[in-house]
């Protein structure tokens, strides 16, 4: 059986009696373009699937262009932009946080 606590679909480990009232919707949840819009990267899910297509977004090393890639709970806290992005860069501008070395690119 998978660990389908740890995906996130579950909220707990203790018991598989949940397994049975797992849900679509469930599954859905931990689908990238949705958690990107839980962690405020866009406000709605178009917008959301339009970034990972168009290839702005990465999870861990790797950038990220199916919008259904389904997300973990442990590499939920790895999803950021692609140091290219030109939405990564307005988000530092915005934040004040873009240093010397990144306003030259």
């Amino acid at each position: 059986m998978k660990n389908w606590a740890c995906t996130g679909v579950i909220p707990t480990r203790k018991s598989l009696a949940l397994c049975d009232r797992l849900s679509v919707s469930s599954f859905c949840r931990r689908r990238l373009s949705t958690v990107l819009v839980h962690l405020k990267f866009a406000e709605h899910l178009k917008e959301a699937v339009t970034y990972v297509k168009q290839g702005h977004i990465r999870v861990g090393p790797e950038t990220v262009t199916d919008p259904a890639f389904r997300v973990t709970r442990n590499i939920e806290d790895f999803i950021t932009w692609v140091n290219t992005s030109k939405i990564r860069r307005k988000v530092l501008e915005y934040n004040e946080k873009l240093d010397d070395y990144d306003a030259m690119n």
